[in-house]
């Protein structure tokens, strides 16, 4: 069993160092970094992070071909990879269209430009030329790294449609599926297993991060506050498969999404958030949060992946995972 724990990228640089350091000597085997729009740069913090670790894997959770061309995503992935002695593991996907649209972006043919950049991000990581000629990427023959990279790096990639699933399995060292709720491991699994089958790959040959939502407190209504300012947020971006799961709408969103996007007003946008939405994660004790995934771990679980909002006081979040719930299904 594999734990990993991610970190959304709004905290100062110096306590993603700490937590890191907390995290490690917790039993943590991965620490993950998201890279949104307009907040701290991801590949910084994980530099950092780096420096002051000496054991824990580090990724970024995640990274998108929209954003920052291929060919830098390949050459920050060799860097951080140098830098950490051969820890880095990137995240990859294609961004949520709401934020793209921030920026101007209008996310054309999402699907094919992952393909196409998990292809040319794994040539010039194993040393290769990477001329391409696509629909996303059209590369010469010039495209190759001027530095030899440490190794491949391992490529895992965020999924929350059917399609982008099924890509994991087909193409992906390993995969970052959202689940909420953390039971709809029963339904991307068969996804991702089927993406293996076409790919004719080994059963085993794609770590599955289980990649939850959890607010671990020893006081229940504290913990739900913090995971509902996370749904406050994020709920508008989440995909129709996810959404259908929870028996919710986009529309359901939209007066949130205006409270906390337009109003700014993060208390009228918590207020507005149902008991439904808040289905989407986990809160309370580690007691609750091992219930929950208790299931997810007889479906065939492998690897759990504790994400944001983990609760009010993250490093005694991640200190009471270590604990509790890591030794329970180790």
């Amino acid at each position: 069993m594999k734990f990993s724990l991610r970190l959304n990228n709004d905290h100062p640089v110096s306590t993603y160092i700490e937590l890191a350091q907390i995290a490690e000597e917790a039993g943590f085997d991965q620490i993950w970094v998201s890279d949104d729009l307009f907040l701290r740069s991801a590949p910084v913090i994980l530099t950092a992070m780096a420096v002051h670790t000496k054991r824990i894997e580090i990724g970024t959770c995640i990274l998108n071909p929209y954003t920052i061309n291929p060919a830098e995503i390949a050459m920050l992935a060799a860097t951080l990879d140098e830098v950490s002695g051969g820890r880095f593991n990137l995240g990859l996907s294609s961004g949520a269209s709401d934020f793209l649209r921030w920026v101007g972006i209008e996310q054309s043919k999402p699907l094919t430009a992952i393909r196409e950049a998990i292809t040319v991000i794994n040539q010039l990581l194993s040393g290769e030329r990477a001329p391409h000629e696509g629909h996303f990427i059209n590369w010469s023959n010039e495209a190759y790294l001027r530095f030899k990279p440490t190794r491949r790096v391992p490529i895992y990639l965020g999924a929350m449609s059917p399609k982008m699933l099924a890509t994991i399995g087909e193409l992906a060292d390993g995969g970052l599926p959202l689940l909420f709720p953390p039971e709809h491991y029963a339904t991307i699994k068969p996804i991702i297993d089927g993406g293996i089958e076409k790919a004719g790959r080994k059963a085993d040959a794609v770590d599955i991060a289980a990649c939850i939502w959890c607010s671990v407190a020893q006081d229940q209504d504290t913990a739900l506050d913090v995971l509902r300012e996370k749904v406050a947020y994020y709920g508008h971006a989440m995909s129709p498969m996810i959404l259908d799961q929870l028996g919710l709408k986009r529309e359901d969103f939209s007066e949130i999404e205006h409270a906390i996007m337009v109003e700014r007003n993060l208390a009228k946008a918590k207020s507005l958030v149902t008991n439904d939405m808040l289905k989407i994660g986990v809160a309370g004790t580690v007691d609750n949060l091992i219930t929950r995934l208790e299931g997810i771990v007889a479906m065939g679980a492998q690897h759990l992946s504790f994400g944001p909002p983990l609760g009010p006081n993250l490093g005694d979040a991640i200190r009471s995972i270590g604990k509790h719930v890591i030794p329970h299904f180790k």
